[in-house]
Formats: C-alpha cells, structure tokens, sequence
C-alpha cells in the first residue's frame, strides 16, 4: 500500500534517558542508561505520530551518535520536508540526494513520516507497509557475560520465559567456551547464534572455525563494519551462515553481499539503513534470492519497537528478530500497552489498530525529556 502525500506542518525533536533494568555489554562498551531521540510530526490537520531515533550515545556501532544525529535531523534534514507537502515513500531518495550517510538521522524521520501516514489513513502501520503476519517470534539478545556459568543461567532464564531464539555477544576470549557452555547445559534444542559486533579478523579464522561444531544459526557481522570483500573470504571456510548487520546499509550493499558470497542471511535494522522505504527494498530483493532476512534491535523505546514489530510482520522475515517484551529492557516503557510476549515466544502484531499500534505516554516523556526542538 502507498502513502498518500500530506502537508507536514512541523517536527519536534526530544531527547530523553531511559535507564536500563541491567547493563547491556557488547565487544564495543557497555550502556547502562539510554539515550533516545524521539519525533514527533504533525500534519495539516492537526494528525500527530511519534517516531523514535535510534542512533546510540556513542559512534561505537556505526559513525553516527545521539548528537550527531540530532544536528542533521533539526538543521539539514526537517527543513527539506517541513512546511511541504511530502510522500513517505518518496523521501528516502529525497534525503539520499542532498546528504550523504546519516543513515540513522534519516531514518529516524522517514519512518515517522510512515507512522504519521497510517494513521491518517486509519489502518495500521504494518499493513501500510505490506505485512501479513498476526504475530512475530521473539530471540532475546545477552551481552557479553563476566563467565560462562553466569551466561547459561541467563540462556536458563529466558528460556523459561519462552524465547524463540538466544543470540549471545562474543569477542576474543570471550567466545568457545561461552557457546560451548551453553550446548553442554542444554543440548541441541536451543536456537542459538552469536554476534561479534566486528570483533574479529581474518587473523582469528581458527577461532570462528570452531564455532561450527555448535550448531549455531548464524554468525552475525564477525569482522569489520565495512568489509564485504574479507567477509566474502570467511564465508566459505565456514559451515556457519553469515549474517551482515553492519555492513548493510542499503539495497546495494545487500546486493554486493550476494555478488561477493559474504554473507547468507541479512539482519534488516530499517534505522540502519534509513527508513522503511531501503528496508521494503532489502526485503523484496532477498526474498527473491531466497535469503533469509529477520529484525534486529537497537535498544529501542516502546515507540521504536513498534516501527520494527511493523517491518517484522513482512513475509521474509522467517527468523526470530532481537524484538523483545518492554520489560527486557525497561522497568517502565514510554507506551501503552507495553510491549508483551506469549508463552510460545510471540508478540501480536496489532494488524487491526490504525497506526504504529500504541498509546504514547506523553506525561512520562515530558518528565524523561533533557532537551527539544521545534522545527
């Protein structure tokens, strides 16, 4: 379904912190409290939605930050759609031309700009965007752990709870003996993978080897941010799939990925790769070479979370995404309802409630809020 094009009468900009019920560890650093942009549009008409940035506090995932990714949004991107009369489907290529990268800052409008057309046109976010699925399967993501013990009663925990797949952080050292542990604790029946968050080189090719011995779904982005080419020498000395996150910043870096044999899975993260409109063109091009796609996170809000919920319900999303219940990450979210998953590990897709699907708290994000901007 295609947006129909809206007047866009302003944005607002506010960051907020949101602390984490624990901290969440990966091969780059450590977060304990979250720094979040949210956006807020209004159209003509007085409509509103709300959108979320999801750019960290820190250039340690990609090159962009919180604040890098505040000055493109108010100064360079929201003049080129504020006050204009704007098609979601359009601006993708829009913000492509006039500034190069800031891929999360683009994002982070664009979806809105999604968010804000389903709920003018009184049908829900996801199938606005073309999604079929009344309910997604829920993975859980564990940071890196101090010992191998503390890290199978984490897997334990979350287990219980019903997760559909367990993705543990690794780096050197902290890697076959964790994924070993967790194997001898609970066999074959865990659907696990791992992701290194760049941690490796082609140096460590011995290391990686012996990850295939555990069964593991993927390997997620083993070695540099931007290297397709040494991927494309790993992936064939593995038996382990491959997925590319942080390379993967566009359909044509998807496509280069198939070209170069560098990976065999894609992790679609649509702040990533700038919005909906780059992850409807990721999904239909894997779909159709048969490459397996599903949604990663990047600790988002409750606001974010049901961005990413929407792009799940797409048909190639076939794997178990990072999309956990809010409590994983927040003793309090900034939506109602708050995020929840089943037993059996799923989370309802709200096919039937027009826009992104949740009631935004907007007394408790006023009282989270350290700075804003109108444009």
């Amino acid at each position: 379904m295609t947006p129909a094009p809206f007047h866009l009468k302003r944005i607002t900009l506010r960051e907020i912190h949101l602390p984490l019920v624990e901290p969440f560890a990966i091969s780059s650093g450590t977060e304990t409290v979250r720094r979040i942009t949210l956006v807020e549009m209004e159209d003509g008409d007085g409509v509103t939605a709300w959108g979320e940035g999801v750019a960290a506090a820190l250039p340690n995932y990609n090159s962009e930050s919180v604040d890098t990714a505040w000055m493109a949004m108010s100064q360079w991107l929201a003049p080129l759609i504020v006050g204009k009369t704007v098609a979601p489907a359009e601006v993708y290529d829009l913000f492509h031309k006039a500034m190069r990268g800031h891929e999360m800052a683009k994002g982070g409008l664009e979806m809105t700009l999604w968010g804000l057309a389903a709920t003018r046109q009184g049908v829900s976010l996801a199938k606005l965007l073309g999604g079929t699925r009344e309910e997604i399967g829920t993975g859980i993501s564990i940071g890196i752990q101090p010992s191998p013990d503390k890290l199978v009663e984490k897997v334990e925990s979350y287990l219980a709870q019903g997760y559909r797949k367990i993705k543990v952080k690794i780096k050197p050292g902290f890697d076959i003996p964790y994924v070993r542990a967790v194997r001898e604790a609970f066999g074959d029946r865990v659907p696990m993978m791992v992701d290194a968050n760049n941690a490796y080189t082609l140096d460590d090719v011995a290391v990686l080897k012996q990850l295939d011995a555990f069964g593991l779904i993927m390997i997620e982005q083993p070695l540099e941010w931007d290297d397709l080419v040494r991927h494309g020498q790993l992936q064939p000395q593995l038996q382990t799939p491959i997925c590319l996150d942080e390379s993967i910043t566009k359909l044509e870096r998807a496509q280069d990925m198939v070209t170069l044999g560098a990976g065999r899975i894609i992790n679609i993260k649509p702040g990533r790769v700038a919005g909906f409109t780059s992850s409807l063109r990721i999904h239909d091009y894997t779909r159709a070479q048969g490459i397996p796609v599903w949604c990663g996170g990047m600790l988002e809000s409750g606001i974010g979370r049901a961005y990413n919920v929407a792009l799940a319900s797409l048909p190639n999303f076939t794997l178990p995404g990072d999309i956990s219940p809010s409590r994983r990450y927040w003793a309090q979210d900034i939506v109602s309802p708050e995020w929840e998953m089943n037993d059996d590990g799923m989370i309802a897709v709200p096919l039937r409630t027009p826009g992104i699907g949740v009631t935004v708290d907007t007394a408790r994000i006023d009282n989270l809020t350290v700075r804003s901007v109108t444009i």
